[in-house]
């Protein structure tokens, strides 16, 4: 019997990339834009593979495939899928976690940057027709002051060798990584506590799980420079965002630059959007034209992988072997 494969997320302008891939099994590709809808669901009961962005894949609906063989991430991040409940059932998981290192990476050393200099102070300042070079308040010289990384994987290592270029000093935490291998690629490793006490800039590198989740809450942020900044690319559960706003806005931190959130897209009259030092942008952090084909394709090809009864190249879960 021919596979049919489920695409379950919106078309990035078009699925033609995934198409023209997936094409290679000689079987029927499906698309709807989520997996909600009755007609997605029914679908995906039939199908061999499941391709997902962010579409929540619960344990539930995992329950309910009958065919599946593998559920695709095309992206990064996990927390969406129940990797247990697929394991039960035979299921891969599988993501793509070496694209959009670059992007992200820039992103957050923007981010960095723009909060060190006070760029969206002196912009506002100038459009509202003042000439003020003292509008973004005081600013410290970046060099030698200290990032420190929470996390120091793929994108952690490539933002630290940019904040080195810039004459950063760079710590990191990793709780999946021992001292020797973060020492490895050129950074100094601290526990979490002198992560947070020393650091000038904090900058969230790890994945959403159930011990990571509100890692930076108000005990957390209470032990911070009062000059010091947050920066989330990552996953927006890791902090306690009302925790947050109380700590930027009583001072126990200078501010936070945000490209992820909780709940996205943010309700209009979310307080974060209105903070003036704290910087959000649209979970774009990822985003470059060659990134976008990137992902599709990666993960495109990973169907084609497993369907054909070869090793996934990027497994998220362990399943038994027959």
């Amino acid at each position: 019997m021919k596979p049919t494969v489920v695409i379950a997320y919106p078309p990035f302008g078009d699925l033609q990339i995934e198409q023209d891939i997936l094409q290679r099994l000689g079987g029927t590709v499906l698309h709807f834009p989520g997996t909600h809808s009755p007609e997605a669901q029914a679908a995906m009961q039939m199908a061999d593979a499941v391709m997902v962005t962010v579409q929540p894949v619960p344990a539930d609906l995992i329950g309910r495939l009958e065919r599946c063989k593998l559920i695709c991430r095309v992206g990064t991040g996990l927390d969406a899928i129940d990797l247990d409940a697929a394991a039960r059932r035979g299921i891969w998981v599988t993501y793509v976690p070496d694209y959009s290192i670059d992007e992200v990476s820039t992103h957050a050393i923007c981010l960095l940057l723009a909060q060190a200099r006070g760029i969206p102070q002196l912009i506002a300042s100038t459009r509202a027709g003042q000439w003020n070079n003292a509008a973004a308040g005081t600013v410290y010289r970046l060099n030698g002051q200290t990032l420190g990384l929470l996390g120091c994987g793929r994108i952690g290592q490539a933002v630290a060798a940019k904040g080195r270029g810039l004459g950063l000093r760079v710590i990191a935490h990793d709780p999946y990584m021992d001292d020797q291998s973060i020492r490895a690629v050129g950074v100094e490793p601290v526990d979490f506590t002198t992560l947070l006490r020393t650091s000038d800039f904090i900058s969230l590198h790890t994945p959403l799980t159930t011990a990571s989740r509100h890692s930076i809450n108000a005990a957390s942020l209470a032990q911070m420079k009062p000059t010091a900044y947050l920066i989330n690319t990552a996953r927006g559960p890791l902090i306690d965002e009302d925790a947050l706003l109380h700590a930027v806005r009583v001072g126990q931190i200078a501010g936070a630059a945000l490209d992820v959130l909780t709940v996205e897209p943010p309700a209009p009259d979310n307080p974060l959007l209105h903070e003036p030092r704290i910087l959000v942008t649209p979970h774009t952090a990822w985003y470059s034209e060659a990134a976008k084909v990137d992902v599709r394709v990666r993960g495109a090809e990973e169907v084609v992988r497993v369907l054909n009864g070869e090793p996934p190249r990027a497994p998220a879960n362990r399943i038994a072997q027959s």
